[in-house]
């Protein structure tokens, strides 16, 4: 039994792994192909996707940090939901009366600028949060983030639930 949980749970962790690697590559093919330009949130929001397949990983092949990644993936697949369904709101608001650019940078804003800073290719953010300008079926690719990175957190949350009772951190 101990070792069918343990493949169970390696199978969910080798998804969540190339899944949130597919987004981070998705993330940086989509603004070529269609000449979108990524704001602060898309930008920090691939960050996210970039740190949860690193922890996925360990996860998938580290034997004794399995609970202990996992339990990061899911803090950073929260922060994603939230800084995805902050997005999705301000571009449901009325053209013009919201923006995600503020008189003073916040956390998010001074780690992207800084990001940007030191590797463009990845982390430039030139877009503006509240611009919605692709939709795939009908929802805007911060839409589509929410949904990702909630479908991660539940993956996630299933995948260390299947981890045998030794691998757990109390």
């Amino acid at each position: 039994m101990h070792v069918l949980l343990l493949s169970i749970q390696r199978h969910l962790w080798l998804v969540l792994t190339i899944t949130s690697g597919m987004v981070v590559t998705i993330s940086l093919i989509l603004p070529a192909v269609f000449n979108l330009e990524p704001c602060y949130l898309c930008i920090f929001q691939r960050l996210l996707w970039i740190i949860m397949t690193g922890l996925g990983m360990i996860a998938l092949f580290g034997h004794n940090a399995i609970t202990f990644a996992g339990r990061l993936f899911i803090f950073f697949a929260g922060m994603g939901i939230s800084a995805a369904g902050y997005q999705s709101w301000l571009q449901w608001q009325p053209i013009a009366e919201t923006s995600c650019v503020g008189s003073t940078p916040g956390l998010i804003d001074r780690l992207v600028e800084w990001l940007g800073e030191q590797l463009p290719a990845l982390f430039l953010a030139t877009g503006f949060c509240e611009d919605a300008a692709l939709f795939i079926l009908g929802f805007s690719l911060a839409n589509w983030a929410f949904i990702m990175f909630m479908l991660a957190l539940i993956g996630a949350l299933i995948a260390l639930h299947q981890a045998p009772i030794s691998n757990r951190i109390n």
